[in-house]
């Protein structure tokens, strides 16, 4: 891959202070994840931590196998690896690629280093796993209490805050896995959006092309853990771009 990539592109890698930088960027190497990569698997070791610029990696809880459902997702915003950051040094969940991504990945023993040598990493990142935690409890809630299109819309927003364009690569068997639904009842869900002109949805892409609509049909799904970021860590200034 003939490809830069700058670290400043994840939001949360922009926003360290210096010395914090200076820590990780020696460890720091660019990578390229395809779909489908794991990153972690549930009551596994973590070994690397990717603080992703581009693309989207999807959190994900398993009941049992093939009985499993998306809890939180992940982009140039943040970062994976959440429990080294809180003294632990295994993954609660599987996390895996749901969308290509680009990132910069670091050892997590490094990482772990880092944490131990500086007073103000930690407390920084913690700021980030406490806002991904809002998110994930916003999704039980969700989950529980909102139809398929309003969690569907909510998704759909939460992909386009993260990805470079409108485009989303999704199929309907991924996203009836991340919704924790039928597939027919996101086909169904998918067609409701469809036919109110806010989306277009094709064979393994949905475009978006109302975010307005998308956020009246979520009817207040979406917004609060974006809030929350916001006042945790700070605006997502710009989505990457990739530099060919």
């Amino acid at each position: 891959m003939d490809r830069q990539i700058e670290p400043n592109k994840n939001a949360l890698l922009r926003r360290l202070a210096p010395a914090d930088l200076n820590l990780l960027v020696p460890h720091l190497r660019d990578t390229f994840l395809e779909l489908r990569s794991p990153i972690e698997t549930a009551g596994k070791p973590i070994d690397y931590v990717y603080f992703l610029q581009s693309g989207l990696a999807s959190v994900v809880a398993k009941k049992r196998p093939n009985v499993d459902a998306e809890v939180g997702i992940i982009g140039f915003e943040g970062m994976t690896g959440s429990a080294l950051v809180m003294g632990d040094d295994r993954a609660t969940h599987d996390c895996f690629i749901q969308m290509t991504s680009e990132a910069m990945m670091i050892e997590a023993a490094r990482f772990k280093t880092a944490l131990d040598t500086s007073r103000t990493l930690r407390p920084f990142l913690l700021r980030y796993v406490h806002a991904f935690h809002i998110q994930a409890t916003y999704t039980a809630l969700n989950n529980a209490r909102s139809k398929i299109e309003e969690r569907l819309a909510r998704w759909l927003l939460m992909c386009d805050d993260r990805a470079v364009g409108n485009r989303l690569a999704i199929t309907h068997e991924f996203l009836s896995m991340m919704l924790g639904v039928r597939r027919p009842g996101v086909t169904i869900a998918l067609q409701v959006l469809e036919g109110r002109g806010f989306i277009q949805s094709r064979r393994g892409e949905v475009v978006i092309r109302n975010r307005k609509g998308l956020i009246d049909v979520a009817d207040g799904c979406y917004g609060e853990s974006e809030a929350e970021y916001k006042r945790l860590v700070g605006d997502i200034e710009i989505q990457p771009q990739i530099v060919a």
